[in-house]
């Protein structure tokens, strides 16, 4: 996810100060990596110096002063653009697992092993994403879908391997 992106959209809903930008985010989108704050501020900084976003008042608080802080007009185009570009999928073409499983081959390891203790991680992932889909509102339900469904795959992925070792095991080996 494009921090900046994500902050211009923020402020697009009205000016803000770093503090209740980083809580919005952190509410929104973060449950369970919270932004720091120096990433907020260094991102609005690189805003504020590419003209995407503008101090609109400056406000004294217990520190320093506070800015508050407005999208401009081309902040705003970046985030119809960024909005309207398609992410790039990600076909996980080599990945480490697949690695992992093909060295446990060539080196004479277990990668039944392998698949195992993973099949047995992303079951427990997705027994706690269950967990707080169930507790979560709408936000929470969407998110966990996504990952659920991911996890999903990779599930099915640990099940055609497994079927799969013997001739993998001898593909690899006769190399």
């Amino acid at each position: 996810m494009s921090l900046g992106q994500t902050l211009l959209g923020l402020l697009e809903t009205r000016p803000q100060h770093g503090y209740d930008l980083k809580r919005a985010y952190d509410e929104r989108f973060a449950a369970a990596r919270p932004l720091a704050y120096g990433q907020v501020y260094a991102t609005l900084s690189r805003l504020l110096k590419n003209g995407l976003v503008e101090v609109e008042a400056m406000e004294p608080g217990a520190g320093p002063e506070r800015k508050r802080y407005t999208v401009t007009d081309s902040g705003v185009t970046d985030v119809e653009a960024w909005l309207a570009a398609p992410e790039a999928p990600e076909p996980y073409l080599q990945n480490t697992l697949y690695t992992k499983v093909v060295l446990a081959l060539l080196t004479g390891r277990s990668a039944d092993g392998i698949l195992d203790v993973q099949r047995a991680e992303h079951l427990r992932l997705m027994r706690e994403l269950t967990r707080r889909k169930t507790d979560g509102d709408l936000s929470d339900q969407l998110i966990c879908d996504h990952a659920l469904f991911h996890l999903e795959a990779d599930l099915r992925w640990l099940e055609l391997t497994a079927a799969r070792l013997n001739d993998l095991a001898g593909e690899v080996r006769g190399r």
